[in-house]
């Protein structure tokens, strides 16, 4: 058994590592049905389908001495620089379990901190990754 917080979820830009992130969503794997009626009233078939990876969303909090310096450089990407986020499992001790999962793509948003003056929540930087047709 585990929880959604025993992974550890890195990502590297154009070969460059960004280190850890705190929150990773999509990245489904699905496919488009294809159904046939074969004729004499046979029961339907499914003939599966091409497979799609959802696109991948992750965030970490905004470190100024960390992200700041980097945020302008990410936006100048966004459409163009290879992205690889590795999702690692982690026992109950910290320590990685079996295989990682691998996605590639490309950057396709970066989003820095929203802003609000009544606001004390953490400041969140976030990134959104169009994905390659498989997870390695």
């Amino acid at each position: 058994m585990s929880t959604s917080r025993q992974y550890q979820v890195t990502v590297t830009i154009d070969g460059v590592d960004y280190g850890v992130w705190d929150t990773f969503s999509g990245g489904e794997v699905a496919s488009e049905e294809v159904k046939y009626r074969p004729g004499g009233m046979a029961a339907q078939v499914s003939l599966g389908g091409s497979t799609t990876v959802e696109n991948i969303t992750v965030s970490r909090l905004y470190v100024l001495e960390r992200d700041h310096v980097i945020v302008h450089q990410l936006m100048s990407r966004v459409g163009r620089a290879d992205v690889t986020i590795n999702k690692q499992p982690l026992d109950v001790n910290g320590a990685a379990f079996g295989r990682p999962l691998v996605y590639t793509g490309k950057l396709q948003r970066v989003m820095p901190p929203e802003h609000d003056s009544d606001s004390d929540d953490p400041a969140m930087i976030e990134l959104e990754i169009g994905t390659n047709g498989s997870v390695g």
